[in-house]
């Protein structure tokens, strides 16, 4: 019996994906539920399992862009599983065919001829001009002759030497369905949102003095590590309580707020930054979310995050200190409203008190949409989180550390 893998749907508004790469090859027999390929959408990447033991057939090529619902492979669930148990060849790169059939996935080759990349005299002459190498341009005129329209639409750009330079490698790479989509992404939210930034300080001490009294105790009474995030969700919680229209969205003309408050967390994976999504976190403590983005950032660097981990926040908080940033203008993760920008933590003078001393201190920065938040409500929400973190015990603990922390 011959089975049709088809592509399954992988969210809601997903019409299409990309298969990224095959884990099987052509003949090659695999298991039920072996995973045979990766799969991109535009919000994640995803395993996609075979669905019988058999021995299958690639149909698509790696990179192809398919629709959910198209047949991709078949499995010939009547073949034998060979002696030994299944046996696969090396996972096909991005630019190897299937073996089922490379004759008809290479392109048709251009005829030999003398005119194959030869400009005409016109367009000879145009590109004298432009200092570019016949070599570097297509010809689409017969037996592949330049024409002066081919010279003409040519452009000299990063992978295209100009005459008389010396000649450079290059490695081109397509981008993945989910970084296309970001990239798209990231230029709607700059062009369509009236983007603005507002900046603090946090004095990080009484946080550092909280993680070096508990932390053994929290750890092996949660089984998870105390870290800065639990303090930080926890006071962005809070600020948005107080100031609900920053969790706040805008669909069409109207305004959309949420009875929960989800927070997206940024955690940086193989296939670049994600965004999954800390359910209820205005219900959760310290542990609860320690354990919570633990779950996730494990589930992002598997490459086992689903897309409804990763939708549904009302506001994201994202981590550049990690790689050292002292200070950046976050991009909002839309449709959301706002987010916060963590930085790293550097040792600084301050005053406290009339008296200069040395705090360990970092900047925060929250970006906002304008049409939707004012200035009042950006800047109050920026300050509450700078009260909750440099007052925990009172703002964020009841005045209970060990209470709060799961400890008693």
């Amino acid at each position: 019996m011959i089975l049709e893998m088809k592509v399954p749907s992988p969210g809601e508004s997903i019409s299409e994906v990309e298969i990224a790469n095959w884990l099987v090859q052509t003949g090659d027999y695999v298991e039920k539920d072996q995973e045979i390929a990766e799969v991109d959408s535009d919000k994640a990447t995803l395993a996609l399992p075979a669905e019988a033991s058999g021995v299958i057939e690639l149909l698509v090529e790696p990179g192809t862009t398919v629709a959910v619902g198209q047949v991709v492979a078949k499995i010939d669930t009547s073949a034998a599983a060979p002696a030994g148990g299944a046996k696969t060849a090396a996972p096909a790169t991005a630019s190897a065919a299937p073996a089922a059939a490379p004759a008809a996935a290479a392109p048709n080759p251009m005829p030999v001829s003398y005119a194959n990349g030869t400009p005409s005299p016109a367009a000879a002459k145009v590109l004298a001009e432009k200092g570019m190498d016949p070599a570097a341009v297509v010809g689409t005129g017969r037996d592949g002759r330049i024409t002066k329209q081919d010279a003409v639409d040519a452009k000299v750009s990063m992978g295209t030497q100009a005459a008389g330079t010396a000649v450079r490698g290059e490695k081109r790479q397509r981008m993945s369905a989910l970084r296309r989509k970001l990239a798209q992404r990231l230029v709607t939210v700059k062009n369509e949102t009236a983007m603005l930034t507002t900046f603090n300080e946090v004095d990080m001490q009484p946080i550092f003095d909280l993680r070096k009294k508990y932390k053994e105790a929290f750890q092996a009474k949660h089984g998870v590590g105390l870290g800065f995030m639990s303090f930080f969700t926890l006071a962005t919680v809070r600020a948005l309580q107080q100031f609900p229209a920053v969790a706040s969205m805008i669909d069409g003309e109207d305004t959309v707020t949420f009875d929960t408050l989800d927070i997206s967390v940024a955690v940086s994976g193989p296939k670049g930054l994600m965004v999954p999504v800390v359910r209820n976190a205005d219900q959760l403590g310290f542990a609860g979310v320690e354990q919570a983005i633990k779950d996730l950032a494990t589930k992002v660097r598997d490459g086992k995050i689903t897309l409804d981990e990763m939708t549904g926040g009302v506001f994201t908080i994202t981590n550049g200190g990690v790689f050292g940033s002292m200070l950046s203008t976050p991009i909002i993760n839309p449709p959301q409203s706002a987010i916060l920008g963590m930085h790293n933590i550097v040792e600084r003078p301050v005053v406290k008190d009339g008296q200069i001393v040395i705090r360990p201190i970092m900047y925060v920065a929250m970006s906002y949409d304008h049409r939707i938040i004012d200035g009042k409500e950006s800047v109050g929400t920026l300050v509450s989180i700078k009260e909750a973190l440099e007052n925990p015990v009172e703002h964020l603990m009841g005045g209970d550390p060990e209470k709060a922390l799961g400890l008693r």
